[in-house]
């Protein structure tokens, strides 16, 4: 199999703009993480995959692949996917750029779901994280997953899943990581549909995939990434990268 790491790269970003681009111990966010996922061994090629001149020039001149979007996406799939589509791969992982501090072991894990399944029978793979805390539990912006006796994710949802009724029963909750890894062929059918009813409600892509008929195997994993969505993440990056 033929397995590539695709980093979506947007420079714009709600809560962080221009985040990639911030300097981490001399080097940029977006350039750390593709030197991370480089530095794995895990992959045949990555590629940093952008809507920005400024991202793009920053990876270039460091030497690494780097893909320019032609059109704009709503989600990383997409983006992936239009820059994919004429790239030679059996396995696409999905990186995210502003998670320098690569869990190797986890992405491992997303690639050997691939190399065990004989059959062919699952399209993606994806991490989930269990949550223990009320407050996280509740909190709409932790996508919750659940699966069935073979880990193949049932739903996602920004609702509590399952709802506790009986509260004699003990009850797991899980929190959906967005670290996808996918089949290729998985990949462009999903950027050939459009966006899906549940989707668009719950503003999920995974849910897109389900809806179209796609199986994900969901991979347990205990590490919580290191991601920079605020200026405090940043510095807490800075702290971590100097340990």
């Amino acid at each position: 199999m033929k397995i590539i790491a695709m980093i979506p790269a947007r420079y714009s970003a709600s809560r962080f703009p221009g985040k990639l681009m911030k300097d981490l111990g001399g080097k940029s966010v977006i350039l750390r993480t593709y030197e991370a996922a480089l530095n794995t061994n895990l992959f045949s090629e990555v590629y940093v995959v952008t809507d920005s001149e400024i991202i793009r020039e920053n990876i270039s001149n460091a030497g690494g692949n780097v893909i320019m979007s032609q059109k704009e996406h709503e989600c990383g799939s997409d983006r992936i996917a239009e820059a994919v589509e004429n790239i030679e791969a059996d396995i696409v992982i999905n990186v995210q750029g502003d998670e320098p501090f690569i869990d190797e072991v986890s992405l491992s894990k997303l690639i050997d779901v691939f190399k065990e399944d004989v059959k062919n029978e699952v399209d993606l793979a994806s991490l989930k994280v269990q949550i223990t805390n009320k407050v996280d539990i509740e909190n709409p912006n932790n996508v919750k997953v659940i699966t069935d006796v073979n880990n193949l994710a049932i739903y996602f949802s920004r609702s509590v899943i399952p709802y506790h009724r009986d509260t004699e029963i003990d009850v797991k909750y899980y929190k959906h990581k967005g670290v996808y890894a996918f089949r290729k062929q998985a990949l462009l059918d999903f950027y050939k549909t459009p966006m899906t009813p549940l989707e668009a409600a719950e503003k999920i892509e995974a849910i897109r995939y389900q809806e179209i008929g796609k199986k994900i195997k969901m991979v347990e994993t205990s590490v919580e990434a290191v991601g920079i969505d605020t200026p405090e993440d940043l510095e807490k990056a800075k702290k971590y990268l100097n340990l």
